[in-house]
């Protein structure tokens, strides 16, 4: 007979907030490259009497006899009860995955680096033929990985599927989201179609502007170097990306420097990863803000982005249960503000503004931004369509990497290279929240043009309006703004007309 103790719901979130917060912290200080080991595992092992089977029925229990909000937080519980389970049996096989891709070297012109460091030299090597083949050298290294993170798919995959109760990925994550995954993915589709012409005729400028002499179907191992805008670099340099999103955030009246709860880490180091994100360990008491910053726009827009969701976190109501704090159904709701925040960079006013170009140079700008914004889109939209078809199959035949590289293409007009299928999967349909915010965003913008006005970018209003809904926390759906600023949560005009269509 099991021994194993039961926590009641309001032990088990104390108890979860503590294992939450190491479990962070040991990410971030692999991730900003500060250890160059892993050891989730021993985390996990700490906290092993956390989560158990009986936990599981328990949490499920009190939660089908309650309602409204407190349902809620019960059913949020209980998910991230599933999730504890699944990384109590896997956090080894994590750790030392984790561990070899840190390990992982790639020699390149005589020079080792980190795999890691190869991938983010990529935005910033000059060269066309210098970044096909760095590009071609860091890609067969990491795709040498794609059993290993196969097999960890597979086995997250069946116990997923045994702890919820829902053996379908698709089903399990349209429960979860409590949204039709492929709704969303038709009506994106026909978005994506609607803004082709507009893409294409962005595509046929700025590839030429930013690549120079390329094939007509560039491969994917250049859109860092266009995302930086790196011809424009003399004007968005490195050293003032920090004064100038500082200033930015000021005009809507959010002064960084005066909240020590979001702690920033600029630094570069050589194992920190290129990605920029936020790790909220602790909202909204413990929020860091990491970058990496090279030079270039999208250092700027880095920054911005992360910065929407430190504000987020770091401004919800400290009176909340820690449920609506830190966990949230999934990431499309915290999307919605680093959009809205990051679309600051694509008005043609900020960049005469803060770089002190002509109207006729800033408006060109920010097109630039808005082709890179339309890459990013038609590149997710048809991420989607393929993990759904991924995953739809992956109990059958396990899904088909060349249909990766066809989608992702032929919707982007650059190379995706079917290798990549698997290191490009971000887990629980990821690409599905970023759509959602692609398309919620719009809709605020949209709602900040109508009710404050064309300079909602830099007004206070603004940052009225955000902080009402950063002190909801995690609370609300993305679908739940929608619906108060009068949208319908498919109605993509707004986003036809933020990507230029």
């Amino acid at each position: 007979m099991s021994t194993t103790s039961v926590l009641s719901p309001t032990e088990f979130e104390s108890r979860l907030e503590r294992y939450l917060f190491e479990r962070s912290e040991e990410w971030r200080a692999v991730r900003v490259g500060e250890k160059e080991v892993s050891e989730q595992a021993e985390i996990v092992r700490r906290y092993a009497d956390l989560f158990s089977r009986e936990q599981l029925d328990a949490l499920r229990e009190v939660e089908e006899r309650e309602s409204g909000d407190a349902r809620e937080l019960l059913y949020r519980l209980r998910k991230t009860c599933e999730s504890g389970l699944v990384s109590a049996q896997l956090a080894e096989r994590e750790d030392e995955l984790e561990n070899r891709l840190l390990a992982a070297r790639v020699t390149f012109k005589g020079e080792e680096m980190p795999l890691r460091n190869a991938q983010a030299k990529l935005a910033v090597l000059p060269a066309y033929d210098d970044r096909e083949e760095l590009g071609a050298i860091q890609a067969e290294v990491s795709a040498g990985f794609n059993p290993d993170r196969l097999d960890l798919l597979r086995a997250t995959e069946e116990l997923a599927a045994e702890y919820s109760g829902i053996a379908d990925a698709v089903e399990r994550n349209e429960e979860e989201k409590d949204i039709s995954l492929r709704d969303l993915s038709r009506a994106l589709e026909r978005a994506s179609d609607a803004s082709s012409a507009g893409y294409d005729k962005l595509r046929e400028t700025w590839f030429t502007r930013l690549l120079g002499d390329h094939p007509d179907v560039p491969s994917s191992y250049h859109t860092a170097w266009m995302r930086r805008l790196s011809p424009l670099e003399s004007t968005y340099t490195k050293d003032r990306a920090t004064e100038i999103c500082l200033q930015t955030l000021e005009a809507l009246g959010f002064d960084l420097n005066a909240q020590p709860n979001i702690k920033l880490d600029l630094d570069d180091r050589p194992q920190k990863a290129p990605r920029a994100c936020v790790i909220a360990s602790d909202p909204p008491k413990v929020v860091h803000l990491i970058t990496r910053a090279q030079g270039g726009l999208h250092d700027y827009q880095a920054f911005l982005h992360e910065a929407g969701h430190a504000l987020h976190y770091a401004g919800c109501d400290p009176g909340l249960p820690y449920i609506f704090r830190r966990i949230a159904r999934d990431h499309a709701l915290t999307e919605i503000y680093s959009y809205i925040v990051e679309a600051i960079s694509r008005e043609p006013e900020w960049h005469e503004l803060y770089f002190g170009l002509s109207p006729e140079q800033a408006r060109e700008n920010a097109e630039a931004t808005t082709f890179l914004e339309a890459l990013l889109f038609r590149r997710y939209e048809a991420k989607l369509r393929f993990e759904l078809d991924f995953w739809s199959r992956f109990n059958g035949d396990g899904g088909d990497p060349d249909l990766y590289e066809k989608l992702l293409t032929d919707a982007a007009g650059v190379r995706y290279r079917k290798e990549g299928y698997l290191s490009d999967m971000d887990a629980g349909f990821y690409s599905a929240d970023y759509l959602r915010a692609w398309i919620r965003s719009a809709q605020l913008r949209d709602h900040l043009v109508r009710e404050i006005g064309d300079d909602w970018w830099r007004n206070a209003q603004t940052g009225e309006l955000l902080r009402d809904l950063f002190r909801e926390g995690t609370k609300p759906t993305s679908e739940e703004i929608a619906a108060r600023i009068g949208f319908d949560p498919l109605d993509t005009k707004p986003l036809l007309h933020e990507v230029g269509a």
